[in-house]
Formats: C-alpha cells, structure tokens, sequence
C-alpha cells in the first residue's frame, strides 16, 4: 500500500527440543546462515543470527505482510530439515515447539546484535532457562514455567 512505512525489529529464540544440547560447533554456522537465508527469502531482512549447543537468537528486520507464526514456521521446518537431511545429528532433530519474540526500538540495534553476536560468552554464566525466563520478565510476559519447555522424562 502507498505511503505505508514501518520498522520492526524482532528476537526471535527458539530451542531444541528437549533443550538438548545437539547444535555442534563444527557445523552450527552452517545452519546459522541457513537460517538467516531463509529469513531473507521471505522478505524480511536478517541482522543477525546466532545461537549456541540448544537453541538459537534471530535478529531481524521484520516484514509488516509477513506474519510471525509464519516466519518461525518456515525457519523452525526447513532448518529442521536441512539438518535432517544433512545428517548432522545422531538422532533424528526437531525443534521445541513454541518460540519467543521480543520487539525493540532503532536506539537497541547495537546492543541486540552485540547481545546475539556474543552468545557463546553469555552462557559461559547463564543457562538459556534463566536467559529466557528473564527476557519474558523484561517484557513483562506472563508464563506458567511448568509448559515453557519439553522435558525429557
């Protein structure tokens, strides 16, 4: 439409599931960039993409005609596969269902990426359930902990 504009930028966190720590470091950055092409293909635009052994950071420029729950649907599906078919687990990979997604203004840009780009370092000292129960209490997400995550019995 004619003289619309906008400006949305999205984290998107995701993890695998059961939080298993599978995503090895020989052949992560292939599917960071995997990730990253496909949110290029759907017409928004990839700032950064990063993540560690159980889950993954997407920062991005999001398309206003692209929906959120299609974007994850597309990136979760075909990473999946990608790593499916590449053989890149012993055992057959999924994602956890679910993800979360946290907006930021223009002025948080820097220290999004930087935040993203430095993952390996943050969890050095904080395990992705503390990081991602705080960012829901950041922006004031209500929760109940019990359904956040798959665990395996």
């Amino acid at each position: 439409m004619a003289n619309s504009y906008s400006q949305i930028y999205l984290q998107a966190v995701f993890a695998v599931k059961y939080r298993a720590a599978v995503l090895d470091k020989s052949w992560r950055s292939q599917v960071q960039a995997v990730i990253g092409n496909l949110i290029n293909e759907t017409g928004c635009k990839t700032i950064i993409v990063n993540g560690v052994e159980d889950h993954m950071h997407c920062f991005l420029g999001l398309k206003p005609v692209v929906a959120v729950s299609d974007l994850m649907k597309v990136i979760k599906a075909k990473s999946s596969k990608y790593i499916n078919d590449h053989s890149l687990t012993k055992e057959r990979f999924e994602w956890q269902p679910g993800y979360g997604i946290f907006s930021y203004r223009q002025q948080d840009i820097d220290q999004i990426y930087n935040y993203v780009k430095n993952q390996e370092a943050h969890h050095q000292k904080h395990s992705f359930k503390d990081e991602y129960l705080e960012l829901l209490k950041e922006f004031e997400v209500a929760c109940d902990e019990q359904y956040l995550f798959d665990v395996l019995i």
